[in-house]
This record gives C-alpha cells, sequence and structure tokens, in this order.
C-alpha cells in the first residue's frame, strides 16, 4: 500500500538520501612531496603552505565507540530498502542502522504504533463498507419480492450508518497515513553491510591510491625552494579569475572565470562526456528547475530543503519548483513510475548541469577559490539496472571514474565511507580525493552511490522478470564535478614560471596547445 499525499508524493515506505556536500581535507595528511623535497635540500627554508589555503586545525576528539550494526545478510531486508511493514517488523535492525549514521531513533517506535493503529482502521473501515454493501443487497431482494417498505426504510437507515461509520475511520486513517508519510520519508536508507561502522570521516577506509604526489616536482621543474600556489592564484596570473566581479553581481560562494580558464573548464565538461560515452553512458540534457515531488523520490526532500534554492513564483505541475543540487534528480526522475523488461536493463545516463546549493552549515569553510560554489558544473552518471547487477554496476561507475583522474593524471585516492559519513539516499559510497599540492591534501572530487531500492520506491521505478516484478536499483556519482577538477589540473599541472601545463587528453579538446599562459 502507498501512503502518499498529492504534494509530497512519496510513493513507498523507505528510508533515502541526500547526496550533501561533505567537508573534505579528510585526515591530517603530511605530504610525501614536502617532506622529500623541500626538506631535502640543505639551508632551504621548510616550505609552509599558503596560510589562507588552510583551514584551522582543531585538536580531534576521540570518538565514543560505536555499537555493533545488525547485518542485512539473511533478513527480509538483504536485498531491499524495506517497506512500510518490513520497517515495524524490524525495530531493532532499523534502530541500530539509524544509531551507525548518528541518526535519531526515536520515530521507530512512533512509526510502529501508528502502522498498528493503520491496520486496526483499515480493518475497520472495511468492515463497515462490507457491511454496507450486504444490507444493500437486501433491499433489492426486499424490493424485488413486495416485501414491507418500512423494513426497506429500516435496513437503508442501517447501511446510511455504516457507511458514516466507514467514513469516519476513512478520515481517521488519512491522517495515520500522513503522519506515516513524513515520518518514513525523514528515515535514511539502510547501510550495505560492507561499510565500515564509524562515526565521522576519521573513520572512513583508504581502498587505494593512484599517482604519486612526490613525482610533481621533477614533472614540472619545480625548484627547491617553489611553493605551489593555490588554484585561484594560479587563474590569477592567467588573467582568468574574474571572481571579484562575480562576487559583485552575486554575492559570496560565486565564481567568474575568462579566457584559457574558461576555455579549460569546457575542454574538461566535453572531455568527461565523450569518454563517458565510449563507457557507454548516454548523454542526456535535463531541465535545471524541477518540481518537490522529483526531490523527494531522490530524498533530497524533505531532510535538506534548508540546502536548495526554492522558486517562490514559480511552480512546476502544481508542486513547488527548485533549482536542482545535482543531475542525479532529473536524471533519475526520466523514469518515474515506469516498468522496465528485466532485458532492457542497466540503463546508464550521464548529463552535464549546472547544480545550484546553499551550502547550509558551511559558513566560513571553504570561502576562497572553487572548492565550494553556491553555482557549480558536474557531470553526473546515473545507473538504472536489475538488483542482481547492482553491486557490478557500482563498480563500474568507480572504476569509470577512476579512469578519468587516470586519463589526467591527477593522483588521487579511493576511499569507502563509513556509516556516519554515508549519505542520506545511499547504502555505500566511494569519495575519490584529488590530491591539491597548495594544500598538500586530498580533496573529494566525485562521489559515487549506490541507494538499493531505496529511490526507486519513491519514484515508482520497478522491473518486469516472467511474472516477477520488483523495484530497480538506482546509482549515482560524479564523473566528474568539473569546477574541482578544474582545481586539480590548475595546481598539479602549474609551473613555476605562472604557465599551467595542458594535460595530454586535453590538447585536443584546447586546440593543441601545449600551455596555458
Amino acid at each position: 500500500m502507498i501512503l502518499a499525499t498529492h504534494t509530497s508524493r512519496v510513493s513507498s515506505f523507505l528510508p533515502t538520501i541526500a547526496t550533501a556536500s561533505r567537508t573534505a581535507n579528510r585526515a591530517a595528511h603530511r605530504s610525501i612531496y614536502q617532506k622529500t623535497v623541500f626538506n631535502s635540500v640543505e639551508g632551504a627554508q621548510t616550505a609552509k603552505l599558503h596560510d589562507e589555503a588552510k583551514e584551522p586545525q582543531e585538536e580531534p576528539v576521540p570518538s565514543e565507540p560505536m555499537p555493533p550494526r545488525l547485518m542485512r545478510k539473511g533478513t527480509d531486508l538483504e536485498a531491499t530498502s524495506g517497506t512500510l511493514n518490513q520497517i515495524a517488523a524490524s525495530l531493532d535492525l532499523y534502530s541500530s542502522h539509524l544509531t551507525s549514521r548518528k541518526f535519531p531513533t526515536t520515530s521507530l517506535q512512533r512509526i510502529q504504533t501508528l502502522n498498528t493503529s493503520r491496520k486496526s482502521l483499515q480493518g475497520s473501515r472495511d468492515e463497515n463498507l462490507g457491511a454496507a454493501k450486504k444490507l444493500s443487497g437486501e433491499i433489492g431482494k426486499i424490493m424485488k419480492s413486495g416485501g414491507d417498505a418500512s423494513a426497506v426504510e429500516e435496513i437503508k437507515a442501517k447501511v446510511e450508518a455504516a457507511k458514516g461509520t466507514a467514513e469516519k475511520f476513512s478520515s481517521e486513517l488519512g491522517e495515520v497515513e500522513a503522519e506515516l508519510s513524513e515520518l518514513i520519508s525523514a528515515l535514511p536508507n539502510l547501510l550495505d553491510d560492507s561499510v565500515p561502522t564509524g562515526p565521522d570521516e576519521s573513520q572512513n577506509e583508504v581502498i587505494s591510491s593512484w599517482g604519486s604526489p612526490s613525482s610533481l616536482p621533477a614533472k614540472l621543474n619545480w625548484s627547491p625552494t617553489f611553493t605551489p600556489k593555490w588554484h585561484d592564484d594560479v587563474a590569477l596570473s592567467l588573467s582568468g579569475w574574474l571572481s571579484p566581479s562575480a562576487v559583485k553581481m552575486s554575492g559570496s560562494r560565486f565564481a567568474s572565470l575568462s579566457s584559457s580558464c574558461a576555455s579549460l573548464e569546457r575542454a574538461l565538461s566535453n572531455f568527461f562526456l565523450d569518454e563517458l560515452s565510449k563507457s557507454g553512458y548516454t548523454e542526456v540534457s535535463v531541465p535545471s528547475i524541477v518540481g518537490s515531488p522529483a526531490l523527494t523520490n531522490t530524498g533530497q526532500l524533505p531532510k535538506f530543503e534548508e540546502d536548495l534554492f526554492k522558486i517562490h513564483d514559480f511552480e512546476c505541475n502544481g508542486d513547488a519548483a527548485y533549482l536542482i543540487p545535482t543531475a542525479e534528480v532529473p536524471i533519475t526522475n526520466l523514469h518515474s513510475s515506469e516498468t522496465f523488461k528485466s532485458e532492457d536493463l542497466p540503463k546508464r545516463y550521464a548529463g552535464l548541469t549546472d547544480c545550484y546549493r546553499k551550502e547550509a552549515g558551511s559558513y566560513g569553510r571553504d570561502s576562497r577559490g572553487l572548492i565550494r560554489l553556491h553555482q557549480f558544473k558536474k557531470v553526473e552518471m546515473v545507473t538504472i539496472c536489475h538488483p542482481d547487477s547492482g553491486e557490478d554496476e557500482h563498480q563500474k561507475m568507480v572504476n569509470t571514474a577512476e579512469g578519468l583522474l587516470q586519463k589526467l593524471e591527477i593522483p588521487y585516492r579511493k576511499v569507502l565511507l563509513c556509516s556516519g559519513d554515508t549519505g542520506f539516499s545511499a547504502q555505500k559510497c566511494y569519495d575519490l580525493e584529488a590530491y591539491l599540492p597548495s594544500t598538500d591534501s586530498y580533496r573529494e572530487i566525485s562521489s559515487i552511490s549506490s541507494t538499493g531500492d531505496f529511490q526507486s520506491q519513491r519514484a515508482g521505478i520497478k522491473f518486469k522478470e516472467g511474472k516477477k516484478k520488483g523495484f530497480c536499483y538506482t546509482l549515482n556519482g560524479s564523473g566528474l564535478a568539473v569546477g574541482r577538477a578544474l582545481v586539480a589540473v590548475l595546481e598539479n599541472y602549474q609551473m613555476e614560471d605562472g604557465r599551467v601545463k595542458v594535460p595530454e587528453v586535453l590538447k585536443g579538446y584546447m586546440g593543441g596547445k601545449e600551455y596555458l599562459e
């Protein structure tokens, strides 16, 4: 049964996500490059990182040990995010997953109580409707046989009474269902069993790394005394940094580029789309404005409304309108309320859009440069697939994003997020973090999530396999975040004389240029 209102259109009871921006600069990390090169020259001063680029570092606070999480394997929830009845019947499992996410569990008991009331009200309503139907049949028999008219009137009164009682129960049922819909739409997804337990990003697991930051000085002919510049300083030296003008027009956390920097941004976008097309992702162009049901389907609403830009004098099909925070929203919703034949899956898409986020809760963090903006470009990958191929498609998406960084020759690492850092809609998420020499740190450049059937239950995206029907799995990931890729190229290809070497794979997109200058 679907408990959904017209405005929310929550198409099933199960947990949800939202891909909110994650604090980068994961763990304090001392660069191999700085230790092996800057400090190896006798008499040279120890290189210092750009003061404005570095964020204040707080002393780490020891985390309280988290209780073990109940595993999904072998339960009814092994391959699904759960229906209303499954949630009510599996409170211990759900509670352990919410606790592992540092998410309040108070709503679970209320959900169980309301679900009991829902079943009781449904039964009472149906009982009275059934009685009214049966009595109506008796009226016909009496009238057909020429029976007593007073008996007919008496039965009609009983019919109306039963219908009135049924209507009363139906009204109460509607109120219960509305509250249940609100509570369940605010529950996050269950976690995959392979997700490590941990309270925050400090417990994320580095799975692998690629590239060598220590090779940058030799590769770019940096002298022992050269300190890598912050990306906006690099762009400024190329006459490509117009952000003061953007701030004058739009306020903080907006940026403008010109000249070779704008061309590099376009080159990266086209390169990503071309490569994703070769990897089997169909390019799509989608709206940048969507209605609230689309955001509810993918999990941004209701929990993350404060981070969205709402359009107050415009509606989408009668619903509240918002600027998209990520192309994941419109691309996933291309197939809302559709049923696929299993042989027609998977569906893989890639799209370039501007993304809009208020960055609520990020005051004072990453206020300089292109790292955290209200408006930014991103190429997004979305896959809709059969549940049996969900894990394979997740790995394919991760490998595809890694291939982009490898072709750009940007050092990076792959990180499996722990329970406390995994996004709301995700059951499992990998981050790819690019190395930035200016701050001697790794910063997120792609976040690649499997949501299981969490989003598809909300959006009504199903598959049919013979007589079997079920909900598809959905996956999404950056391929890549264009602005952060631009940051990585400017920093990892900067020359000491102010020029920027063009990555080999981008030369064809930059008119054959060897350098930006």
